[in-house]
């Protein structure tokens, strides 16, 4: 069902991951979009796997404000969502903490999106009646060691964009974050510790860890029109893990 026909869409961290596949399921469902990522071959490789023909990219450093300008001159009749995908997760024991540290992963995390917000409505960019979805994590509420950082840098974007559905509630803009589990990708096909990770994956109630399209099914149903009562809330797709 082509459930996003006609809608015009924003995915940042595109060139790999949950933003990859993000991308290729809001194509998938009739989107034109604007994909971001920061590598240019694999933003290429995830360009090439959009369905469809309306779909523009951009190639930046999303940690550089002036290089936004390019994206932002492009969007000539507005977004009716945005996705914010891109993130890193460095992880670091407290006692390894710097300041240098603590800034890399809240600009990315948290600033970034932030601050993207707020230029796409200060030039009246967002749509009414749209939708912008945040990627958080459990790792906001669910410790785990060495991912402090990371997972207040996703508190924070919790409670941001709660504030920043109420604000838009006017215009009829919906927000909502995702918080994924644990994802079957990239960095874990290179996990070196595959008992312990297997015994992770016994222990989440619903017997495996999470894929991409759990996370990329979610995003588009909060961009359609499925979703319409839905704002403020987090939605959390991690196969039953919090549940404990």
């Amino acid at each position: 069902m082509l459930e996003l026909e006609n809608k015009r869409i924003l995915v940042t961290g595109a060139s790999s991951g949950i933003g990859r596949q993000v991308a290729i399921a809001c194509a998938e469902s009739g989107a034109d979009l604007f994909i971001v990522g920061r590598n240019e071959e694999r933003l290429n490789e995830t360009f090439n796997k959009l369905k469809g023909a309306n779909h523009q990219k951009f190639i930046l450093d999303l940690t550089n404000e002036e290089a936004w300008l390019p994206l932002f001159e492009s969007i000539t009749d507005g977004l009716d969502g945005v996705v914010h995908c891109a993130g890193v997760n460095t992880k670091y024991p407290v006692k390894f903490l710097d300041k240098s540290k603590i800034e890399g992963i809240m600009e990315i995390n948290f600033n970034v999106p932030v601050l993207i917000t707020q230029k796409l409505l200060k030039l009246k960019k967002l749509n009414k009646e749209g939708s912008q979805v945040f990627i958080s994590s459990i790792s906001s509420s669910y410790a785990a060691v060495s991912n402090a950082i990371y997972g207040a840098s996703k508190g924070a974007l919790d409670s941001f964009s709660k504030v920043l559905a109420l604000e838009l509630a006017s215009q009829k803009i919906r927000v909502n974050t995702i918080s994924p589990g644990l994802i079957q990708g990239e960095m874990l096909e290179n996990y070196e510790l595959k008992d312990e990770l297997l015994a992770f994956e016994k222990s989440i109630p619903l017997g495996r860890l999470g894929k991409y399209e759990d996370v990329s099914n979610a995003v588009v149903f909060l961009l359609s029109a499925k979703s319409s009562w839905i704002t403020g809330t987090d939605l959390k797709i991690d196969g039953g893990i919090t549940l404990k």
